[in-house]
């Protein structure tokens, strides 16, 4: 065995800032056998690579220097050096007394094998034994450890160590999928893909040059990433350059890497100087200036859609929680009022997010209630003056939040004056249906299916539980509904052991309320609506009215159905009213409430005209429609398409709704 003395002493070795993480001392090995060449292993704690082997011939300009690799002069196949210095392989003091190299490269001669041995307590000397010379094998090294301290095998088996190396090696696994490296523990390969959370290959043209570009989100920090990476053809790096994307608080955690042989003679400097001045290209060429450029912007957009997609719905989601949000009221306006100001608090946090970042649960209160007041206000536009005494914006973000209050104000207006148009178009065919169509409209080809889709009519916010079903089914679908908002009472069947029980009111719906009942201080559990509708030529009278009764007494006796925290309003409606009906008014007069006919305890009937109903809306939504003047061109369109007044017409119009 020939004994070799390194230019170094041991003290100085274990001096010299050798990794004491077991972890990263393994990486250093795993580099090395990287750089050497093609793929690497762990395999009974030793790491084997395939690359050229060590060459004896120059083993002193390897071993034997210490903070001077080799490596440092020259890039290797990878592109990626690790170990610049040289003081990797002195690593393994940290966790074993002896670390023995079997290598194999091909020379002059043939290919040689011998091992290299270093020892912990005489690390300055390093030894070469087992000299062979061999034919037709394969180059490579394997590096053996022994004499273990500190170090187990459950280490080298755990979930750490193995999220450790697909952290410390993915990106470079990732890009060299190509060459199939990869590092295998125990056999099983380490997945590096569970930490990329996005990736993306594309090319941009500069001129005459191309740049493959690979992009990548990593699910986790896993160290300084946040670079553009320049490599040559070879894939070797020839400079990097921070993206400038680094908010800690988003976890938009990227990595850049830019092959081009723009790169092949690519010289890093900071300095600014014209470009003549240097031979090769730098970071002051025009086509490295438009490239970053291209490059910034796209990592922009990345970076906007990542918050959109990931941070700002998880932002609403916490506000709603903490209920930083205002409380709005369940109408249809409230609930697009609502819609604006999530919109626009999201749209914000995707330009900015520090705007609503580490605040405390007032201070959020404090900006978004502010925002609900100036956004339902002719102010809208200071939000931006505002939100500049806040956070310092660039030009580009000022002009990018201006039209994200300009576009979402847009939207919040198109969205309100769709949803009244159609409703209006409802209003005005029902109309048709009614008065034009009378002959040929009938409650339940077209009526019936009209209001089963647009019960919004006789109240805001409610489910609908049946339509055109009997009272069994009705009560079936009901404590379905019941069960399907918390309360838990409903039996697998439940049967109705009445006569009447296969009477079939036209639609029933039902609402759940919170507001305190001002006779009993108890709060409203249900609202229900039952609605009977009548055929244009059926006038509301004692008849009609008997039947809706029948209903009310059916409800009363059903003691599945008849609690007193239960609201119960019938509603009749037709195209008149005769005498019988407005007698019963007069008799109501004194509850202040139009329509009623008759109130009983929580049960309330009404009976309504089509007109009574058209009226309600119409004054409902008054400011507004006259505001947008919606045109009632239902005769004009049937006429214009050919169809005649008759059952046709009706049909079509009611599909149209439908």
């Amino acid at each position: 065995m020939e004994k070799y003395t390194a230019k170094i002493t041991s003290k100085s070795i274990e001096q010299s800032g050798l990794p004491s993480d077991y972890r990263k001392v393994i990486a250093e090995y795993i580099w090395n056998g990287f750089d050497a060449n093609e793929i690497g292993y762990i395999n009974n704690f030793s790491i084997l690579d395939n690359g050229l082997g060590v060459d004896i011939t120059t083993i002193n300009e390897t071993f034997g220097n210490f903070l001077d690799s080799q490596k440092s002069n020259s890039y290797s196949n990878t592109g990626f050096i690790k170990g610049k210095k040289g003081k990797g392989r002195y690593s393994f003091t940290s966790f074993c007394n002896k670390a023995i190299w079997k290598t194999i490269f091909n020379s002059e001669k043939g290919y040689i094998s011998y091992d290299i041995q270093i020892d912990k307590s005489d690390s300055h000397n390093y030894r070469i034994d087992n000299n062979k010379l061999l034919k037709d094998v394969d180059t490579g090294t394997e590096v053996i450890f022994e004499g273990f301290f500190g170090l187990t095998a459950d280490l080298l088996e755990s979930i750490d160590f193995q999220e450790f190396l697909a952290s410390e090696f993915g990106w470079f696994l990732f890009l060299n999928k190509e060459k199939d490296y990869k590092i295998l523990i125990n056999g099983e390969e380490v997945d590096y893909m569970s930490l990329i959370g996005d990736s993306e290959n594309f090319n941009i043209e500069i001129g005459e040059s191309n740049f493959k570009v690979s992009y990548l989100r990593w699910s986790k920090k896993i160290g300084d990433r946040y670079y553009y990476y320049f490599l040559n053809q070879e894939k070797l790096e020839a400079s990097r350059k921070h993206t400038s994307f680094n908010n800690k608080a988003i976890d938009f955690h990227h990595s850049l890497y830019v092959e081009s042989a723009y790169f092949n003679s690519f010289k890093p400097t900071t300095q600014n100087l014209p470009t003549l001045e240097f031979p090769d290209k730098n970071q002051n060429d025009e086509v490295f200036k438009a490239l970053i450029k291209q490059l910034h912007k796209y990592v922009e957009d990345k970076e906007k859609h990542f918050i959109r997609d990931n941070k700002a719905e998880k932002l609403i989601e916490k506000y709603h929680k903490n209920k930083v949000f205002p409380i709005f009221g369940k109408s249809k306006y409230n609930q697009y009022r609502r819609d604006d100001l999530e919109n626009v608090v999201k749209e914000l946090y995707c330009v900015q997010p520090k705007i609503f970042e580490n605040l405390k649960p007032q201070q959020s209160k404090t900006i978004v209630g502010f925002l609900n007041l100036l956004l339902d206000t002719s102010q809208r536009e200071n939000v931006l003056s505002i939100i500049e005494n806040v956070v310092n914006l660039t030009e580009e973000e000022r002009k990018e939040l201006a039209s994200t209050l300009k576009n979402t104000k847009l939207q919040h207006i198109t969205a309100l004056v769709k949803f009244l148009e159609n409703r209006y178009n409802v209003v005005s065919i029902l109309k048709t249906l009614i008065y034009d169509l009378e002959k040929f409209t009938t409650e339940r080809d077209h009526i019936q299916k009209i209001i089963e889709n647009n019960y919004w009519l006789f109240g805001e916010q409610h489910h609908m539980v049946s339509a055109d079903k009997n009272f069994e089914i009705l009560l079936n679908n009901y404590y379905k509904f019941l069960e399907e908002n918390g309360v838990k009472s409903k039996p697998k069947v439940l049967e109705i052991n009445k006569k009447n029980k296969l009477k079939r009111p036209d639609i029933f719906i039902c609402r759940q309320l919170d507001t305190p009942d001002p006779k009993s201080n108890e709060n409203l559990i249900e609202n229900n609506i039952i609605v009977e509708l009548k055929r244009p030529s059926v006038v509301i009278g004692d008849e009609q009215f008997r039947q809706v009764e029948g209903y009310l007494r059916f409800i009363i006796e059903e003691e599945r159905f008849n609690s007193q925290i239960r609201k119960w309003k019938f509603v009749i409606i037709g195209k008149k009213v005769d005498s019988y009906i407005t007698d019963l008014y007069e008799n109501q007069e004194n509850k202040g409430k139009p329509f009623l006919v008759q109130s009983i305890r929580n049960f309330e009937i009404y009976a309504m005209t089509w007109d009574d109903v058209f009226k309600s809306f119409e004054l409902k939504h008054k400011h507004l429609i006259n505001k947008l003047d919606f045109k009632d061109s239902i005769l004009e369109e049937l006429e214009e398409k050919g169809v005649s007044l008759d059952r046709t017409a009706s049909d079509l119009l009611t599909q149209k709704i439908v």
